[in-house]
Order: structure tokens, then C-alpha cells, then sequence
């Protein structure tokens, strides 16, 4: 049971002011009392038997109204001079804190918070907890989160792209004509040759067919040689010396680098020759009748286009 705090000094002056009233009041209502005694008898007769507009119907109605207004002057006096009653005391609030209208202006509280007071020092009872952790926050007001997005199919990864082919490898070796046919081979017997046989070997093409380097050479010398008309010599990358005779124009010079492949020149029918064609032939020194078999040679290479 809550226990009622004293009343304050107002109150108090106001308590002995009643009472002394009430003390003035005291022989009155006594009075009113010895005075009221025979309407308290009349109002023993039933108000039904007395007849109406007779004298103990009057006098039963005027005891009624005199008996109220005592009973309402007396319960009056009770409250005033009665102390711990509701009227006459003071409820002080038992929650410490400040008015949410009259609070002096504070931060701005965190978005979305619901705050009906002050911070409050006032503790949740059985709990310790401030107040302030009870204050509720409105599910409207809460931070709005981005909504997630919807998820889709994952998007198909890109085709790794094709490794680049790689170049091919430069020649080592070439024939002197591609798949141009033999219209004589190498060693067969001529007595009107010097050597007595055929030193080199001849591929039947027309005049201007470009004529290659058969390999990675150096240019020994590119011009006119007597029965072998124009004429280019090259020296091998093994010291072997490839020739090329009865040419129609040359496209390289003495000294000069040539790769396996590369166009020397272009085919004719110059010098001693009766007829357009390549004498093509392959010597271990650079000298005539020092030779070998040009075929074989290319074929030992990997050459076998002709």
C-alpha cells in the first residue's frame, strides 16, 4: 500500500480555516437538529397514507428538503476537515521527468525514433533498465532499406577468345622451283659437256617463273657467266654453293643475305640453251664439276616438292 506524502503548508492553512468554520457551524446544526427532530417523525408516516395537499403531506416534504441540505452541509464540513482524502491532498507524480511540451529544445534524435519525453533517469522497476530503452518506434518510421535485388540468372561468361595461331615457322629450305617438272636429270652421260654427264639437273619452266633461294644463303655472286648465260650463286648455311643459270634478270647482288624462299631472280633461256628452262645444281666448292646430286641433297633437307 502506496504511502500519502504530507500535505503541504497551503493546505494546511486551508484544513484550519474549515475547521474553524466548521466550529462556527457546530451550534447551528445542533439547532437544526432540536429543530428538525418532529420532520424526522413525519417522515416515519409513509408519504402514501397522507393525503394529498394535507397538512402531513407538507410537512413530510419539508422534512425531506431540510434533512438533504443538512446531509449536504455536513458531508461538505467531513471532506474539508477530514485529513488523506482525495480532496484534500496534493498527488505528486511518482515518474521523475519532463513534459514532451515544455522540454528545452534537445538534439534531434536518430531518424525514425519515437520519442515522447526527455531522457529520463526514472528505472523500469525489477528490470534496471533506463526508461528510455522502453520508447517504442513506429514501424513506418523505421530507416527505409533499399530492397534487395531480384536475383536473376547469372550472366554467361564471355567465350574466352581464341588463342591467336601461332606463325608458321620460317623455311629452312625450299626448293628452287616448286612443283616444277624435271626435264633432265642430274648425271646422265653427255659427251658434249666438259665433265662427260650432266652436272646438274633442268626443271622445265616458262621464262619469268620466279626461282627461290634454297635456303638461309649468302649471294657469292649474281651476273653473266659464258654457256651458263645469267647466273646467281649462293653459299649455304653448310658451306655447300647452290647455282642458278640461263636466268631472264636477277633480283639480288654479290654479298647481299638471302632467307630460304626469297625470290632471286626470274627463270629465262640465256647462255648455252635451247630452250627456256632452270640448270640448277649443287656443288661442294665453288667451281665447276665439283658436284652433287641436287635431288638427293634437297630431299635430305625435307624438300620433296618437284
Amino acid at each position: 500500500m502506496s504511502t500519502v506524502p504530507p500535505a503541504p503548508p497551503a493546505l494546511r492553512r486551508l484544513a484550519a480555516r474549515a475547521a474553524a468554520q466548521a466550529a462556527a457551524w457546530q451550534p447551528r446544526l445542533g439547532h437544526a437538529v432540536r429543530t428538525q427532530a418532529a420532520p424526522l417523525r413525519a417522515l416515519s408516516t409513509p408519504r402514501h397514507t397522507t393525503l394529498p395537499g394535507s397538512r402531513q403531506r407538507a410537512e413530510h416534504d419539508h422534512a425531506l428538503g431540510s434533512i438533504g441540505a443538512a446531509a449536504a452541509l455536513l458531508a461538505g464540513v467531513l471532506l474539508v476537515v477530514t485529513p488523506g482524502t482525495a480532496s484534500a491532498q496534493t498527488v505528486l507524480p511518482t515518474t521523475p521527468g519532463s513534459s514532451a511540451f515544455t522540454a528545452p529544445r534537445a538534439e534531434v534524435p536518430a531518424a525514425g525514433l519515437v520519442q515522447v519525453a526527455g531522457p529520463s533517469p526514472y528505472k523500469v522497476p525489477e528490470d534496471g533498465d533506463s526508461a528510455q530503452q522502453s520508447v517504442a518506434v513506429a514501424a513506418n518510421l523505421l530507416p527505409l532499406e533499399p530492397p534487395a535485388p531480384a536475383a536473376g540468372p547469372e550472366p554467361a561468361a564471355a567465350p574466352a577468345p581464341a588463342p591467336e595461331p601461332e606463325p608458321a615457322p620460317a623455311p629452312e629450305w625450299s626448293a628452287p622451283v616448286p612443283d616444277a617438272p624435271t626435264s633432265n636429270p642430274y648425271g646422265v652421260a653427255n659427251r658434249g659437256y666438259a665433265a662427260g654427264y650432266h652436272t646438274g639437273v633442268d626443271f622445265a619452266v616458262s621464262p619469268g617463273t620466279p626461282l627461290l633461294a634454297v635456303g638461309n644463303a649468302t649471294v657469292v655472286s649474281a651476273g653473266w657467266d659464258g654457256a651458263y648465260g645469267k647466273e646467281v650463286v649462293l653459299r649455304l648455311a653448310d658451306g655447300r654453293f647452290a647455282q642458278y643459270a640461263h636466268m631472264s634478270s636477277l633480283a639480288v647482288s654479290a654479298g647481299q643475305r638471302v632467307a630460304a624462299g626469297q625470290r632471286i631472280g626470274l627463270s629465262g633461256s640465256t647462255g648455252n640453251s635451247t630452250g627456256p628452262h632452270l640448270h640448277f645444281e649443287i656443288r661442294t666448292s665453288n667451281s665447276y664439276g665439283a658436284v652433287i646430286n641436287p635431288i638427293a641433297y634437297l630431299a635430305g633437307h625435307g624438300v620433296t616438292n618437284f
